[in-house]
């Protein structure tokens, strides 16, 4: 499944650029199903929550990369696909980082069992390091995130952590992944654009 715009990448000076694996949709409806139990205990204005459309399982966040480096980019993660075929992932739970007494980031976490999930990104850590100045991702995590705390008071920190002890174990979808996205983030004063500037199929061969 490729729903990458067929276009040409946008000449700047620098992308701010990440690979992610894209979720279903169905997937991330029921996601935001969790996420608006949350919200719904919570002040919005003490949280940054993540629009439905940008749910990804980001692998390796690049910052700004050179564009005339794109297509090089491009083929190293082609490289770094190499070997696998597709990745049988689940969505579950709730939880937060760095835990749920002080809260930072709310997520929904991703799971695959056949362990080739965190193979994939620390192949793709390493095959993209030279494009990026971004220190390498020391204990990886598949993660969605949902939204980011601004501010909680202790009891709203206690309703949160209530809210996702009861969605422990929950299941949101499981899907295959059969290829990831480098996906350009364009910030504005509305927020951030994410848009996939190239698809890599798992397993795709080198040029």
């Amino acid at each position: 499944m490729n729903h990458c715009p067929d276009r040409k990448l946008k000449i700047e000076n620098h992308l701010r650029l990440f690979i992610a694996i894209p979720i279903p949709e169905e997937v991330r409806l029921e996601i935001e199903k969790g996420q608006q139990e949350l919200r719904c205990a919570l002040p919005d204005s003490r949280v940054r929550w993540t629009r439905r459309d940008q749910f990804h399982l980001t692998l390796r966040f690049l910052g700004n990369v050179d564009a005339r480096l794109s297509e090089a980019l491009a083929e190293a993660v082609r490289g770094a696909c190499q070997g696998f075929s597709g990745l049988n992932l689940r969505a579950e739970s709730i939880g937060c980082f760095p835990n749920l007494l002080k809260p930072r980031v709310i997520w929904s976490q991703i799971k695959d069992h056949a362990g080739q999930l965190i193979q994939l990104q620390q192949r793709l850590q390493t095959a993209t390091q030279e494009f990026t100045a971004e220190a390498p991702e020391e204990k990886f995590s598949g993660h969605v995130t949902l939204g980011r705390v601004k501010e909680l008071v202790r009891r709203e920190s206690k309703i949160l952590a209530e809210r996702a002890s009861n969605m422990a174990g929950r299941l949101f979808g499981e899907w295959k992944a059969t290829e990831v996205e480098i996906m350009q983030s364009e910030l504005s004063q509305e927020g951030a654009r994410h848009s996939c500037i190239a698809a890599v199929p798992l397993g795709a061969r080198t040029i």
